[in-house]
């Protein structure tokens, strides 16, 4: 074989405008497991023939089998925006988008998948997209109607990472294991106190900083199972049967513990209930608060998590002792903690010479999915020129600077909004922490 790939070399050297002469050699190296040299086949294909399916499909499978996943999801949306995605393309593209935590978009192209072939089994899918996929035997038909029920949009999953992998945060990683994760290791010593097993933590701060990552990491650091529910899983949720199927959600918390619950853009559960014009709303909301006193069931090992951007709209109901008991602000990272999130991001991307603590002090006020912005941009300056040199780029210093440039801060405006709320209406002392992180003396 290696002597068929130095005449394919050679060849090429003679004719090095042969596409279809340079594609095979790409295909024989990727065979052969030289993924280096296939990439660089593959790419130079790219940069004669922008837009070439069989490149992009080759140069994508070279990227998954690096464990580039980032970029390999780059390559195979592409495909799929060509209508070119493969039945094999699109089962890495659900890992890919598995290892990067997309789990929504993974879902859906898994019900894709199990319509074009209803006897298509993946465990390792079937483990993350749904609590039984591991059963042995387990009815695809049946997996395919639990993915597309309208009442069961939120996953069940037993997360893998950990308060190690979520940079910074100390403060609200010390409040969830006072609440949360020493009842669970000391039950005993609890329950001598009369402390139950369980309870609330709602999570209010600028989006993007990490209040969902600190949910997933928490049940990570128990081995619970997790459950989430965003504002729009809710809202489909609530066709029909409302209060029913509000009830669905935490009875499978209960039959699963122990289980995080997480609740995103509570504030769309928890409005205040004197602003609601619809008597069916506030049923719903009076329901939901039945769910978290445990009226008919125990919450007990239930462990509530919920995140808001707006927790001026939340009914003060909710946060009466035996709910959500401890409100915590959750701020952009400070410096440390850029430093780590940065750390984090690029651990699997191709970089060098990166001073991510000169970066942390540049990016004063940016939100942890403004620090993974600023990466993905900088990521995408270098595919194009890896695809443009035939040759992988790695991401460097000045890449991440200049892509800063291009992407500020998302905080101020929610800080805008907030500081008001912290001066004029704060009888309760609510928005402290908002004052103390501003600087402003009352």
């Amino acid at each position: 074989m290696n002597e068929m790939i130095e005449q394919l070399k050679e060849a090429l050297q003679i004719s090095p405008n042969n596409l279809p002469l340079r594609l095979h050699l790409a295909d024989v190296l990727l065979k052969e497991n030289e993924l280096s040299e296939a990439s660089e086949q593959f790419s130079e294909i790219l940069r004669r023939q922008n837009g070439n399916i069989k490149a992009l499909t080759g140069l994508s499978e070279v990227y998954f089998r690096q464990q580039k996943y980032s970029a390999a999801i780059i390559l195979f949306e592409q495909l799929q925006h060509d209508g070119a995605l493969t039945f094999d393309a699109k089962i890495k593209f659900i890992r890919c988008l598995l290892k990067e935590h997309s789990v929504g978009q993974a879902k859906e192209l898994y019900m894709q998948v199990l319509r074009e072939q209803p006897n298509f089994r993946d465990t390792d899918i079937d483990a993350v997209l749904r609590a039984t996929g591991n059963e042995a035997g387990a009815d695809p038909d049946m997996l395919l109607e639990e993915l597309s029920q309208p009442g069961n949009k939120y996953f069940m999953e037993k997360p893998s990472m950990k308060f190690a992998d979520v940079g910074g945060m100390k403060q609200l990683k010390n409040e969830i294991s006072l609440k949360i994760i020493q009842p669970l290791k000391n039950p005993a010593m609890y329950k001598a106190f009369g402390k139950k097993i369980g309870g609330g933590i709602l999570m209010y701060g600028p989006p993007g900083c990490g209040k969902t990552f600190i949910a997933k990491a928490t049940a990570g650091e128990i081995d619970a199972k997790f459950i989430s529910l965003g504002l729009h899983d809710i809202l489909d949720m609530w066709v029909g049967s409302s209060e029913k199927n509000l009830h669905e959600v935490f009875q499978a918390a209960r039959k699963n513990t122990p289980c995080v619950l997480f609740i995103d853009e509570v504030d769309a559960l928890g409005a205040s209930r004197s602003d609601m014009r619809q008597s069916a709303m506030r049923q719903i909301i009076n329901q939901f608060l039945a769910e978290l006193d445990g009226v008919k069931d125990t919450n007990e090992g239930v462990l509530i998590l919920a995140a808001t951007n707006a927790p001026w709209s939340v009914d003060s109901a909710f946060r009466r002792p035996g709910r959500f008991d401890r409100v915590i602000f959750v701020a952009p990272p400070d410096e440390e903690g850029r430093k780590d999130i940065l750390l984090s991001v690029l651990k699997d991307k191709p970089a060098e010479n990166i001073d991510a603590g000169q970066i942390a002090k540049l990016t004063q006020g940016y939100s942890g999915a403004d620090l993974k912005a600023i990466i993905d941009i900088a990521t995408e300056f270098k595919l194009e020129e890896s695809l443009n040199k035939g040759v992988l780029q790695p991401i460097t210093q000045k890449d991440i600077t200049k892509a800063i440039k291009e992407h500020r801060a998302t905080t101020g405006e929610w800080f805008a909004t907030a500081r008001n709320y912290a001066l004029y209406a704060n009888e309760t002392g609510l928005y402290n922490e908002i004052l103390q992180y501003l600087n402003i003396k009352k």
